[in-house]
């Protein structure tokens, strides 16, 4: 299993070799992450445009400084996720074209996390690709780890079936049609199917990564539940809810995109996927609003609905 530890859904991902990324390399790249959370969470709520001095003070509620949220923007501006724009002489940032359409399809993902069932089958993308195309041969596999395909054989990749569609537009967008067949399979193996997934997906990389959310952000979702609603009435605990809110998010997108959803019955017991979507839904649904209205109360935005 591989990871896709700072980028935005749909962006560029690391090669399949590359291992989730260690506390100390999250910790290096956070800042540039959180401002990616923070435009999908919150900026296109509010107008899709947000000053350069309103971004910084809202990022230093979650120890970001100022020179780190500007030297992020603008990795995000050369990466054309974001575009420099002056609304009413205030220097800001909005989302590019390409910006609204990567956060778009990490909505479908990240909020609309599929679980498959056994009896819906399987999708295999089966390729090869010329070794005069090994830089598209690279790009295939890296796209399909992002899915969260895992790898039965040398050029043979599967998914739950619900992953067809997305597989299709991967091997459309590469132009690798030629290359590559696509099969919707049931399983006839003689092996356990159950015995099987361990060996296509890396279960107990993903058992660590969803217990290391829970790690963190579970007692958050404790502490809120017993502050109740009441607690969000301030401006210093919106703030709060702000921030927790934007970090579990944070944590959270990359997620969906290691994880493809695998049936239930074929995971081990004590899966902690389950619980920490319960975790991060709980607290996406008990936060954000509060967090909207700090952000709302706490910047100079740009006209709503002009992002569109």
């Amino acid at each position: 299993m591989t990871s896709n530890t700072d980028r935005p859904a749909g962006s560029a991902d690391p090669p399949p070799d590359t291992p989730v990324a260690s506390a100390t390399d999250t910790e290096r790249r956070r800042p540039r992450a959180l401002i990616v959370s923070f435009f999908g969470s919150y900026a296109r709520d509010v107008g899709g445009w947000i000053g350069v001095s309103d971004l910084i003070a809202l990022m230093s509620g979650l120890d970001v400084d100022g020179p780190a949220v500007r030297s992020a923007v603008s990795r995000l501006k050369r990466r054309g996720l974001l575009t420099s724009e002056r609304l009413g002489g205030v220097a800001g940032y909005r989302l590019s074209d390409q910006g609204r359409r990567i956060l778009a399809e990490g909505d479908q993902r990240i909020f609309g996390h599929r679980v498959a069932r056994v009896q819906d089958g399987w999708v295999l993308v089966v390729f090869s690709v010329p070794e005069s195309e090994r830089h598209r041969r690279h790009a295939l596999r890296t796209q399909l780890t992002r899915l969260g395909f895992g790898t039965t054989a040398a050029g043979v990749w599967i998914a739950p079936a619900h992953l067809t569609e997305q597989a299709r537009a991967v091997l459309r967008d590469l132009g690798l049609e030629e290359h590559a067949e696509l099969f919707h399979a049931s399983y006839l193996d003689f092996r356990d199917l159950t015995a099987s997934v361990a060996r296509w997906w890396d279960l107990p990389e993903l058992q660590a990564m969803y217990e290391g959310f829970l790690d963190e952000h579970e007692p958050v979702a404790a502490a809120w539940r017993r502050r109740g609603t009441r607690a969000l009435r301030s401006p210093e605990e919106r703030a709060t809810a702000f921030a927790d809110h934007l970090r579990a998010v944070d944590a959270w997108r990359r997620m969906p995109f290691l994880d493809p959803g695998l049936p239930p019955e074929l995971l081990p017991d004590r899966w902690a996927g389950s619980r920490a979507a319960r975790v991060f839904f709980e607290l996406h649904a008990l936060l954000h609003g509060p967090g909207l209205e700090h952000v709302r109360a706490a910047a100079t935005l740009g006209p709503d609905d002009s992002w569109r």
